[in-house]
């Protein structure tokens, strides 16, 4: 069986390319060459010459503050090549997963969001990946839309890094506290995919370790596994400065895997100190 990934050489496409062919699949993999996103002709005559049997399109525009000036880019990207890629996925009869987020939400539910919850976007990232997950859905029938959060894995630039990177130069840091969600290891997530494309059991799904927590709590985390002296004080979204809102609130509800007989992802905290220990051991 071949399995087309786009953005095979990011954070996720990396692991996950790594569990597809473990599980003994054949992997086509474009570069940005091959399969330009903002070439709609590119990407039909790519995906026609493949003769995939299924697509996974980790592919995305991810910069969120950068999208509110890049919004035309963010588009192009995050929701027109999707639906690009979704018709061609409809034309040849094959099933598709497009990864998607959960800033599509506003953040204003008190509880977790679920799969059934109206997207209400707040920032144009968010609002180019519910725009590509409609191009998803309207187009297709065999789709899963998998919804993730505060993805982190050993080949990106990610919270994580970012954390270790500034305590190489600073002895404290601020870091925002009224914001909650999972932190999502790409390992972790990269099994579950694979999971979800075998069971042929079409829709949208809500995927991230389990547990919450706010930036600040993952940031005392990080640094206590990793035994880095700092000091860190909580601040509040608005003493942060940043081109894009984000939602306070994205915790995501994982009842709809339990009922579909998915297994969970373990526990944030158990996902980060293999990050941590997968991250020595790459040094």
């Amino acid at each position: 069986m071949e399995i087309l990934v786009t953005g095979a050489n990011g954070q996720l496409g990396i692991d996950l390319v790594k569990e597809l062919y473990k599980r003994g699949y054949n992997v086509i993999c474009p570069s940005r060459y091959d399969m330009n996103l903002e070439d709609k002709d590119k990407i039909k005559e790519y995906i026609m010459n493949s003769n995939c049997d299924a697509i996974i399109h980790c592919a995305a525009y991810t910069s969120v503050d950068k999208a509110e000036q890049e919004k035309g880019l963010c588009l192009r990207i995050n929701k027109d090549a999707t639906e690009v890629i979704a018709i061609c996925a409809k034309k040849f009869d094959i099933p598709m997963i497009y990864i998607s987020t959960d800033y599509i939400f506003d953040g204003s539910k008190d509880e977790e969001y679920t799969e059934k919850d109206i997207p209400n976007p707040i920032n144009m990232y968010g609002m180019s990946k519910y725009l590509g997950e409609k191009s998803v859905i309207s187009n297709l029938d065999k789709y899963y839309v998998v919804r993730t959060s505060w993805v982190f894995g050993i080949n990106g630039n990610n919270f994580i890094e970012t954390m270790l990177n500034i305590s190489k130069i600073r002895n404290k840091i601020n870091v925002v506290d009224d914001q909650i969600g999972s932190p999502t290891y790409t390992v972790d997530l990269s099994r579950l995919l694979v999971d979800i494309l075998e069971s042929n059991k079409y829709g949208i799904y809500n995927a991230t370790n389990e547990g919450y927590c706010t930036w600040y709590e993952f940031a005392k985390e990080i640094f206590e596994i990793s035994n880095i002296d700092i000091k860190i004080n909580p601040i509040s979204s608005n003493e942060y400065k940043c081109m894009a809102k984000r939602p306070l609130n994205s915790r995501l509800s994982k009842n709809k895997l339990v009922e579909s007989g998915f297994q969970l992802l373990p526990n944030w905290k158990e996902a980060l100190t293999n990050y941590i220990q997968q991250r020595e051991n790459n040094i």
